[in-house]
């Protein structure tokens, strides 16, 4: 397979202290990293393009521990995750799917605990296309107040031949959560889901 090559890393940590309510005395933190790298299959069709994932492993585990080390340093503290990737025009869906097992492992290696599917999103765009990326609690999907997104899109990516990758990590629900649901200390099973 290819070699990854990154063009650059864009990283934005958020602390969010209210949203019209009380101020928190302990404002959760949300995080992104992207990766702009260049797309290997763009412009043409590859059947054989699943071995990419493999490559991509270090790339996802480098990208986990920058963004931990924004957040703090301390994976305890992670309580909420999320992926995606933006292909540029000249590549297909299928060329930002390569980023599920890289990107998904790689934070759950790093973060130890953590039994949730990491839930992603993934388009197809041009120049500083923007993308929602889902976030949910990393131990059980079911956690209600974890439920949240966090934007990205960079003015210069993707290019037509490039993927943007993104990782995502929370340090607690939204700021004034109180919806209801399954609490964080109602946990369990942890079968990933409650």
């Amino acid at each position: 397979m290819p070699e990854v090559v990154v063009r650059k890393f864009v990283t934005r940590i958020e602390e969010i202290l209210h949203e019209g309510g009380p101020v928190s005395a302990d404002p959760p933190k949300r995080g992104v990293i992207a990766a702009v790298i260049e797309n290997p299959f763009a412009g043409r069709y590859v059947e054989e393009i699943a071995g990419f994932m493999d490559d991509l492993k270090p790339l996802g585990l480098a990208m986990s521990r920058r963004l931990l080390a924004a957040l703090g340093g301390d994976g305890a503290a992670i309580e909420g995750y999320g992926k995606g990737a933006i292909v540029g025009e000249g590549g297909e869906l299928e060329h930002g799917a390569l980023w599920h097992v890289p990107g998904g492992y790689a934070m759950r290696e790093l973060l130890g605990q953590a039994h949730a599917i990491v839930p992603s999103a993934k388009k197809v765009g041009g120049l500083g296309t923007r993308i929602d990326i889902p976030i949910t609690h990393k131990d059980a999907s079911y956690v209600r107040s974890h439920f949240d997104a966090i934007e990205i899109g960079i003015g210069d990516a993707p290019r037509r031949n490039e993927i943007v990758l993104v990782l995502a990590m929370t340090t607690g629900p939204r700021v004034h959560a109180r919806v209801g649901g399954l609490a964080v200390s109602d946990i369990a099973k942890w079968d990933g889901l409650r």
